[in-house]
């Protein structure tokens, strides 16, 4: 079990960062988003592996999970949710300012890109 999500989280980790060196404004924010999957479970997993166990210790209970990578990950997925927004939008003004979606683009007039 182990095994599998060690493989998971480097795939999900290789990807995001093949992604995101794209620069181009979409594959960025897909990057991004994998590279949060990533640190979603690997804080999961940290949490044991175990399955069927309750998150809470209690008296006639010997295994069990412990609760607090399960709230990093819901706080991690919901900030990352907001950081995807705010990055969609940003990318989407920047795509509309200047019908290109490269992340790298340099103006080719020096007194273009000032104002």
């Amino acid at each position: 079990m182990e095994m599998l999500v060690a493989t998971a989280i480097g795939i999900l980790t290789a990807g995001g960062l093949y992604l995101t060196l794209r620069l181009r404004t979409f594959p960025v924010i897909l990057g991004i988003s994998l590279l949060t999957y990533a640190v979603n479970v690997f804080l999961f997993a940290s949490g044991r592996l175990t399955v069927g166990a309750p998150p809470i210790l209690q008296d006639d209970v010997t295994v069990y999970t412990d609760p607090l990578p399960q709230a990093l990950v819901l706080t991690a997925i919901v900030i990352s949710f907001g950081m995807t927004a705010v990055v969609v939008m940003i990318g989407l003004g920047a795509f509309l300012g200047s019908d290109d979606d490269h992340v790298d683009h340099q103006p080719e007039n020096p007194a273009e890109g000032q104002s």
